[in-house]
């Protein structure tokens, strides 16, 4: 079903745009059988690129919320509701304001933002020793992205220079990305996803408790340190390729645990098939929804995530997983 799914997205994406060339005529590109340059440029050359970026950066997003979740045990636990997303945006930010290249500079910084914002909203939740608690954990990582927000609106009234590329960049989408700007991010989520199968196993064992987890010869300290590291990558990696999209790290395992169980390692797979299927659906939305225009991709996330969020807060098992 979540590779169906995937399928039916992509196709979706790739006939479907806000311009003239309806799924008609790119159907006709997509195939083949018709010669018709106008299409064939919209098809291969503005949407493949586009699919593809949205495919990575989904895949990266609803791992990374797949792995958190299982590091803190936290059904809320997702990179956009724990600063992680605007620990990166911010990083991203910064590196605009001072005259950097997104392309050469974006990646870098995003990982270390995305890195110090989870270890912030960590920190935050667990200063009275009530880190385990998932909703105080969530309002520190609301608290920090909004501390986090508020600097970037800082930064945006002191340098008018750079105000418009970064108001591009912080809606979020995946419109205007080409497969140059997903090369520079390529090592962050490599790297990122190969500590996540590294990783799995240990994670798994975690989800049942520090002591079995040690006493099946694991380290939990370790574990949860690997994992935020590979979520620092993905979410790094995905936030300088697209900019901050929420809640796809909470839509997409939320709906692979319901598919697969709770077990990290099964949720993996149809988290990774799922989470570009979500963001592929909403690209297509936000072409549809305003057209001829286009909506920003970050809302139209929004708008399909804060349903799941308020469904899992109203859960009976919310204060673990």
């Amino acid at each position: 079903m979540p590779a169906a799914l995937l399928a039916v997205t992509v196709v979706a994406s790739l006939l479907i745009g806000s311009g003239e060339v309806g799924p008609g005529r790119a159907l006709g590109a997509l195939s083949g059988a018709v010669a018709d340059p106008e299409a064939a440029f919209a098809v291969w050359q503005l949407r493949w690129p586009r699919a593809v970026v949205a495919v990575a950066v989904g895949a990266a997003l609803s791992t990374a919320g797949a792995v958190l979740q299982a590091a803190t045990r936290n059904p809320l636990a997702e990179p956009g509701l724990l600063g992680v997303s605007a620990g990166a945006s911010t990083a991203v930010t910064l590196v605009i304001a001072w005259g950097g290249s997104v392309a050469t500079l974006g990646p870098h910084a995003a990982v270390l933002g995305a890195l110090l914002g989870c270890l912030a909203a960590a920190g935050a939740a667990r200063l009275r020793g009530v880190g385990d608690d998932p909703v105080r954990l969530v309002l520190a990582g609301a608290a920090i992205s909004g501390f986090l927000a508020s600097l970037i609106s800082l930064l945006l009234l002191v340098d008018q220079r750079s105000a418009d590329e970064v108001r591009f960049w912080t809606v979020g989408g995946v419109a205007g990305r080409d497969l140059g700007v997903l090369a520079g991010a390529a090592p962050a989520l490599l790297i990122g996803g190969s500590l996540v199968l590294l990783v799995a196993r240990p994670l798994a064992a975690v989800a049942l408790g520090d002591q079995v987890a040690a006493g099946l010869g694991h380290r939990p300290r370790r574990a949860r340190l690997c994992a935020l590291v590979a979520v620092a990558l993905l979410v790094g990696g995905a936030t300088a390729v697209a900019g901050p999209i929420a809640f796809v790290g909470l839509v997409a395992p939320f709906a692979a645990r319901a598919l697969a169980g709770p077990d990290l390692r099964r949720v993996l797979l149809p988290s990774l098939l799922l989470g570009p299927a979500v963001v592929l659906a909403a690209d297509v939305a936000s072409r549809l929804l305003v057209r001829p225009y286009e909506m920003p991709l970050g809302v139209v996330t929004a708008l399909i995530g804060a349903p799941v969020l308020v469904a899992v807060v109203r859960a009976r098992r919310v204060p673990s997983l």
